[in-house]
């Protein structure tokens, strides 16, 4: 089974650890490295592979690591960001390029899963998107509006494939569903026939530049490339895009049926933060898959509380005999509705990024492999402007603000605590964590299914912030901009590239000797 960025394993995890087929090298000039080994820097991996690039993809754990392996897999061009938002935003015009793109991400999936026969569970479907009031009624009106503007192919509904109760409905035909994890091993194996290069487990720590070669220190090796990719889901290090991207962090929970009756098509409610229902089949087996219960990364105390509210939200609707699996899983919400796919601002042109995609990772993650390839490819894409991340402003003294936060100050160099005295002021259970000031000293305190108590700073290295306990994942989330620890302050996910600090603990005796 593959790791995951968390305690709680996802419905899609019971897979191997994908087998590669060849080494990379340290003395190959790549045309282009891809960094992060999700969906997004698979498939654009294989679209630059095929157009006879000689590319390289750098994954610092397991191929779905991230949120490839925590999503919920919708294929949308109804989007979570609703279209009266993006009208607003860019424009009637823009808007219906938004559309273009993703039903243009939602057609090359499905000629992959043809062209590569890839035995993923694809299957077209309708989307619902419900109201159960009257506010919402009327929110649900404006939106209809806005989607037939752009051009989508929707009709008010009189029924919905659910038992539950609702005002008015919306159908949107050309959704999609699949497996993503069997979608990605499939991308990464044709990949490689093409001659393409994966390395698992390889860190990337530094990279600079010199005379147009990116040369890349990974945990590994040391690789040069001249075009580097970040599809890391946010970029690492310091950068523009970290103010302009929300970390949030949503729950999933995969059930089994007493009654069978397992609803077709893709489901949403209306309220905020909503829910959202599909079925899907796997090996054999079919569950309905749930999701909500959002909420901005680091600012909920309990997060077991939210996956016991979805699982209420579910029982009142569907006669439920199992919660077969339950994960939570990060994605990252843009200002402005739409993601940052293009130039890395702050950066030079051979720095690529894609990001921000709020609730539509696996639609967004095709929209950007093909903006990718046709701006490496050609220098241009029809979608590079309304997606160009150099549509963020500079900020006045940001170049000051990067020099004074890339470096944590040791503080815990040479200094050491007892354990039971941080116990007794923690006062923690097995599985909780606390960041507490003893002696003058702010400590991230966990203590773990063992009750072996664990200590670290609780100064996130990327930008400084604060960490929060994860209760859920047994996890330090920093709520600033989405960086992830373990209980003992390794780095689960950027944009950290640092581990936390470690604290010395050391028992009573150990301390009178």
């Amino acid at each position: 089974m593959i790791t995951r960025d968390g305690a709680y394993v996802s419905l899609w995890q019971d897979m191997p650890v994908y087998e590669t087929q060849r080494k990379p090298s340290s003395t190959l000039l790549y045309d282009v490295v891809i960094v992060g080994g999700g969906i997004t820097g698979i498939s654009t991996a294989l679209l630059l592979q095929k157009s006879g690039k000689n590319c390289l993809v750098l994954e610092a754990h397991n191929i779905g690591f991230g949120t490839s392996g925590g999503t919920t897999a919708h294929l949308n061009t109804l989007l979570d960001n609703p279209y009266t938002t993006i009208i607003k935003n860019f424009g009637t015009d823009q808007a219906k390029l938004v559309v273009q793109a993703t039903r243009e991400a939602i057609h090359l999936i499905k000629h992959h899963v043809q062209d590569y026969s890839i035995d993923c569970g694809f299957e077209e479907a309708s989307a619902f998107l419900f109201s159960q009031d009257e506010k919402q009624s009327k929110e649900l009106d404006d939106i209809a509006k806005a989607c037939e503007e752009v051009g989508l192919n929707l009709q008010y509904t009189s029924s919905i494939p659910s038992p539950i109760p609702f005002e008015k409905a919306i159908r949107v035909e050309e959704q999609a569903k699949f497996h993503p994890l069997k979608y990605i091993y499939a991308l990464a194996k044709q990949f490689e026939a093409l001659g393409g290069t994966i390395l698992q487990y390889s860190r990337v720590n530094n990279t600079t530049e010199e005379d147009d070669i990116i040369e890349i220190e990974s945990e590994s090796s040391t690789f040069k490339t001249k075009k580097l990719i970040y599809a890391t889901h946010i970029p690492p290090s310091i950068n523009l895009l970290h103010l302009r991207c929300s970390p949030w962090r949503s729950y999933a929970m995969a059930v089994k049926l007493k009654d069978g009756k397992y609803p077709d098509g893709l489901l949403y409610d209306m309220y905020d933060p909503y829910h959202y229902y599909r079925t899907q089949v796997v090996d054999g087996e079919r569950y309905l898959i749930a999701g909500g219960e959002d909420h901005k990364t680091g600012h909920e105390a309990n997060t077991e509380k939210c996956f016991r509210q979805l699982e209420s939200t579910i029982r009142r609707y569907f006669d439920v005999s199992e919660i077969a699996y339950q994960w939570s899983s990060q994605y990252f919400e843009p200002t402005d509705g739409l993601p940052y796919i293009g130039h890395l601002p702050g950066h030079s042109e051979n720095v690529y990024v894609a990001t921000g995609y709020g609730g539509n990772g696996m639609t967004f993650s095709s929209v950007a492999a093909i903006v990718l390839r046709d701006l490496i490819n050609t220098g241009e894409s029809i979608y590079a402007d309304l997606f160009s991340p150099s549509r963020i402003k500079p900020i006045a003294g940001f170049v000051d603000f990067i020099e004074h936060n890339a470096d944590v100050v040791k503080q815990f160099i040479g200094k050491w605590f007892a354990t039971e005295e941080l116990d007794g002021v923690a006062g923690l259970a097995q599985g909780e964590g606390k960041v507490v000031k003893y002696n003058g000293e702010v400590i991230a305190l966990s203590k773990d299914s063992d009750g072996t108590l664990h200590a670290v700073s609780p100064v996130c290295t990327h930008m400084k912030c604060s960490v929060a306990w994860n209760l859920a994942e047994q996890t330090w989330d920093c709520p600033c901009h989405g960086a992830r620890y373990s209980a003992d302050g390794k780095v689960v996910t950027g944009p950290a590239s640092r581990d936390l600090e470690p604290i010395e603990l050391r028992t009573l005796s150990e301390k009178e000797n």
